[in-house]
């Protein structure tokens, strides 16, 4: 198995905002799975049958409910829910809710499956969190699902909910929700509030500079970029030194619209952690810093 590239400095811009740390985290834990996945085993499968087997009794689940619980698109869930009852793990049985309609339920060789998977995933995990202690394993799962809400239920098998980087996908999905919508009037959204932030510290930036201080590739940098500039936000200019290379510079205006997207962000965080305490939040921030910079092994 290859070793991913070691994870970017974070940018001090963006190092204490916690839906940034959100945002790089939920990267390091898609990279994580899309590695298990070339490795022959699907995450998301695996998530769906862990619910299924996890649920009280076995009880039958709609597929929408199982997407809304393990947090992946009706598609992926269609793709997943034909290849678990392909394989023999799962069935479709009539929804006990619903007579209309179906529901999965697992077989017993799912929850074998299941059983077997166990390992893998706990690996995948370990690596994510390796140098972390028991006690700030459980601190940092308690203070994601707090955050996380509503986008984890009460019907969330138990081993789910303690699944840091299911937890981390939940907690981001619900901040970024609710940012995107509040950001909307000011013609933002968090992809492009971050860059901004990265230049009003630091000046003008090459668009390879911006794709390192993010975390993202050249070809989301550019499509960031063709945005920033449509919306009258920053301007491309050449490099003097290097006519090759476009920089990026905020344009006159745009540090009234951060500055307006500043108090948006923190009226953001004060309703999607209001169940969290100052010293909380600076200790879910400092896990967080840890997560996603914590080297591979």
């Amino acid at each position: 198995m290859s070793t991913p590239p070691p994870q970017p400095a974070l940018h001090p811009a963006l190092a204490d905002r916690p839906g940034h740390l959100l945002w790089r985290a939920r990267a390091r834990v898609a990279a994580a799975t899309e590695e298990e996945q070339r490795a022959g085993v699907d995450l998301h499968a695996v998530s769906v049958l862990r619910d299924l087997v996890g649920s009280p009794g076995g009880a039958p689940r709609s597929q929408q409910e199982l997407a809304d619980t393990v947090g992946i698109s009706r598609t992926t869930m269609v793709r997943v829910a034909a290849a678990l009852v392909a394989e023999g793990l799962v069935q479709r049985v009539r929804n006990p809710l619903d007579r209309r309609s179906y529901a999965l339920t697992p077989t017993d060789a799912g929850a074998r499956a299941v059983r077997l998977w166990q390992e893998r995933t706990e690996a995948v995990q370990e690596r994510l969190i390796r140098g972390f202690t028991d006690e700030e394993r459980e601190v940092l799962a308690g203070l994601l699902l707090r955050v996380a809400g509503a986008e984890v239920g009460e019907e969330t098998a138990e081993a789910v909910r303690d699944d840091i980087g299911f937890l981390v996908g939940r907690a981001h999905t619900r901040m970024h929700r609710r940012f995107l919508e509040d950001l909307a009037p000011l013609n933002l959204e968090p992809r492009l509030f971050g860059t901004l932030n990265l230049l009003a510290r630091s000046g003008s930036l090459t668009q390879s500079e911006v794709a390192r201080h993010l975390g993202i590739s050249g070809a989301s940098v550019v499509q960031i970029a063709d945005d920033l500039e449509a919306r009258g936000f920053v301007d491309r200019r050449r490099d003097p030194t290097d006519r090759r290379t476009q920089r990026l510079h905020l344009r006159p205006g745009a540090t009234e619209t951060l500055a307006a997207a500043h108090r948006v962000e923190a009226a953001t965080l004060a309703a999607q952690m209001d169940d969290l305490s100052a010293d909380e939040v600076a200790t879910l921030v400092a896990l967080l810093q840890r997560f996603v910079t914590s080297p591979e092994p």
